[in-house]
């Protein structure tokens, strides 16, 4: 007989971008391990990027629960719509390029809706979900965020019923690189602390994607911390033909913070320094790209190699990772980042195209790609390193000889990492 579990999430088909792949993928696999998922969903929700490919990935047996949602964000349209279509996709400008209305919109986003903008589905569905988990006789609930509002409702009805609770956390809470960009007051932060708190010390069984956020959450709780990281599936991708050009891709957003400044220095280097490098060199961006970034670009005279595509389908993004000669991936240079374990890179890992990761020093992505074997991690100050490694890359294009070799890509897989959320789940 399958456990029953329901999953309160945010992100759902339509919706697109990294939010979503985690638990639709887990949804997919959770029957083969013996547990009924069940998906709680808002009825209108305010979704920043739409991809209606993914829809067709819902598992047809799966029951999915939907109840009504207020979005700020919609009314945050009346003052400005480009604005807060911006914010709502987590771009945030740098505070010299904030005009006023983008600094009056974070500082309500960061001090009146704590600890999200979704909060305000709370309470109606801790009354709804309170009827609904005792009728069809569930045996535990799962939230997962950001929004880390959804934790919330999962905290009231661990109280209110005493079901079993997973609390999965996606990116981290008070430490998450956009945080500090809200502009919140001290009484703002205390609040934020209070409520992680709560959550932590309240859920039965709190997931995480990185174990440097399993080293920071356990000081907060003595509860039990699995590490579940993001993964990739074996998809029906038809056969791809690499680039003819030595294309560096990076595939995702690329907002104000993750600026690399350090990259177009060293391909500006390069173009100038190589004939035959400026001849075959493009640089792909495909997804969101901040002002900043493509002002960085220009400024290092790079505008005439760069290719943009704004937003790709899921299906269309994994066919361009196995097409691009070397993948990028860009993190932000701080120290509270350096837990961030995007999705994409384990996508990246399975096209088998050489890597090239930027970021802090002591990210747990330099540890995976050193040990899987996928590719090479640099700090933002590693210009030298990096360009001999691009050179070095580009030398083996030339001679028809870039590809890697994983190792122990097994383990990142979704049903491999399904198995460990059961475990999770049945423990």
């Amino acid at each position: 007989m399958h456990k029953k579990v329901l999953i309160v999430t945010y992100y759902w088909p339509p919706a697109g971008g990294p939010g979503v792949q985690r638990w639709l993928k887990f949804v997919k696999y959770l029957p083969s391990y013996g547990i009924e998922p069940i998906v709680y969903i808002p009825e209108n929700p305010n979704y920043p990027i739409l991809d209606e490919s993914l829809l067709t990935e819902i598992p047809d047996t799966i029951t999915t629960v939907k109840h009504p949602i207020k979005e700020p964000y919609k009314k945050a349209r009346l003052f400005s719509k480009s604005h807060s279509k911006t914010i709502s996709k987590g771009i945030i400008h740098m505070p010299k390029n904030q005009s006023l209305v983008e600094k009056l919109l974070l500082f309500i986003r960061g001090n009146f809706f704590i600890p999200d903008a979704r909060k305000n589905w709370v309470k109606p569905s801790v009354t709804f979900l309170s009827d609904y988990l005792i009728a069809h006789d569930i045996d535990a609930i799962i939230t997962t965020g950001p929004p880390h509002s959804l934790h919330l409702i999962g905290l009231q009805l661990r109280q209110d019923l005493g079901l079993r609770w997973i609390a999965d956390f996606r990116d981290p809470w008070t430490t998450i690189g956009y945080h500090k960009k809200l502009k919140l007051t001290s009484l703002a932060k205390s609040k934020h602390k209070v409520l992680e708190s709560k959550v932590l010390q309240a859920a039965d069984t709190i997931i995480v994607t990185s174990n440097t956020t399993k080293t920071e959450f356990k000081a907060i709780t003595n509860k039990p911390i699995t590490v579940i990281t993001n993964g990739y599936d074996v998809e029906q991708i038809p056969e791809v033909t690499l680039d003819r050009t030595f294309t560096l891709s990076h595939i995702g957003s690329l907002l104000s913070e993750r600026n690399p400044e350090v990259l177009w220095r060293v391909l500006s280097d390069l173009v100038v320094e190589h004939t035959t490098f400026k001849n075959d060199f493009k640089l792909k961006l495909i997804g969101a790209v901040s002002i900043e970034v493509l002002n960085a670009i220009e400024k290092h005279k790079l505008s005439t190699f760069l290719s943009h595509t704004p937003y790709v389908s899921h299906n269309e993004a994994l066919k361009l990772q196995r097409e691009a000669q070397v993948l990028l991936l860009v993190e932000i240079n701080s120290e509270e980042t350096k837990c961030i374990i995007p999705g994409k890179l384990f996508e990246y890992m399975a096209a088998e195209r050489p890597i090239i990761g930027i970021g802090p020093k002591g990210s747990d992505i330099a540890q995976i790609l050193a040990t899987t074997n996928t590719g090479r991690y640099f700090n933002y100050s590693d210009y030298i390193s990096l360009k001999a490694t691009i050179l070095e890359y580009y030398e083996a294009f030339k001679s028809s000889k870039l590809e890697t070799h994983p190792i122990g890509l097994q383990q990142y897989s979704r049903k491999a990492l399904t198995k460990k959320l059961a475990k999770a789940i049945l423990q």
